[in-house]
């Protein structure tokens, strides 16, 4: 079990840094970093003294092992854009995010699994339909509009929510919702699928036999095998929240990582960029071998050598 967390550490480990070196490669080869940083009005003479001062006339190589240097020293570089330190910035937002994308997760859950339970019980009835069609219409809807909907009705028509800050719990509620509604579609299928092909198993007519039904049949026989794909569906969801916290960051006005990221977008903060890019791509990947032990304590039957 040992080694074979390790050998997924550091395959999560190698992803990233793969990820790492392509960012880097992107960030500096896609546009001139210095009159990026200078703006469109800088003389030449600016713009070069901007390139010689942050030492973007050495090459990209050797650039990019010395920033993966500073990482290894816990060293993240300076914003160009805040003037900080990357790693203060990182830590002052990361609480927010998260938060944010804990709360959104169990928006996930919490819709989702029982949406699928009620499909799976009777397929193909109004309420299998009803539910499909939901997924359907939450899955059609993007997020940032969703998230405009939701403050025009709740912020602006209806005050009783806070449109924008993080301040408080009631400022993490419909971001939550719109980060959140957006996994249901694909958890709320899982949820059902898996149901439907463990409620036509030998032991589960076994337990029909001895006079288990309904919801009592799903609690106790048939929801921990149909929900093992859904653990890893979960847990690669959850990474991908971090990602995903960018729009509605922005939406709301919350400062986590995913606002610090567009805001660093928009300033040419390389540093910023990359580093959030890279901790963004750790987290997926940590969270694709979270999944797999979740599976494995699930269900004694994986076996892992």
């Amino acid at each position: 079990m040992l080694k074979y967390i390790l050998q997924r550490a550091a395959l999560a480990l190698a992803v990233a840094l793969v990820v790492s070196f392509a960012t880097f490669m992107l960030l500096n080869y896609a546009t001139d970093p210095a009159s990026a940083l200078a703006g469109e009005d800088a003389t030449p003479e600016i713009v070069e003294q901007i390139r010689q001062t942050y030492g973007f006339d050495r090459p990209v190589f050797v650039r990019y092992f010395e920033w993966l240097g500073g990482v290894a020293r816990g060293d993240f570089g300076e914003s160009y854009y805040w003037n900080k330190d990357v790693a203060s910035l990182v830590l002052e937002r990361a609480p927010v995010t998260i938060a944010l994308a804990l709360s959104a997760l169990m928006v996930t859950i919490v819709i989702a699994i029982p949406l699928g339970a009620i499909a799976a019980l009777r397929p193909n009835s109004w309420a299998d339909r009803l539910a499909l069609t939901f997924a359907v219409s939450a899955q059609a809807i993007p997020s940032f509009w969703l998230g405009l909907m939701l403050i025009i009705l709740l912020g602006v028509m209806i005050p009783i929510l806070p449109i924008s800050g993080d301040s408080s719990w009631q400022h993490f509620v419909m971001p939550a919702f719109v980060l959140g509604a957006s996994s249901v579609p694909a958890v709320m299928r899982l949820t059902r699928t898996g149901l439907i092909e463990v409620m036509e198993s030998d032991y589960i007519r076994t337990a029909r036999s001895k006079g288990y039904r309904g919801f009592a049949l799903l609690r106790r026989h048939a929801m921990r095998n149909a929900l093992l794909p859904v653990v890893s569906v979960l847990a690669v969801q959850l990474g991908q929240k971090f990602g995903g916290s960018v729009i509605t960051e922005s939406v709301f006005a919350i400062n986590g990582l995913g606002r610090l990221a567009l805001q660093s977008i928009l300033g040419s903060d390389i540093p910023t960029v990359q580093m959030l890019i890279f901790i963004f791509a750790l987290i997926f990947v940590l969270m694709n071998l979270l999944a797999d032990l979740l599976n494995a304590a699930l269900d004694p039957r994986i076996r892992i050598t």
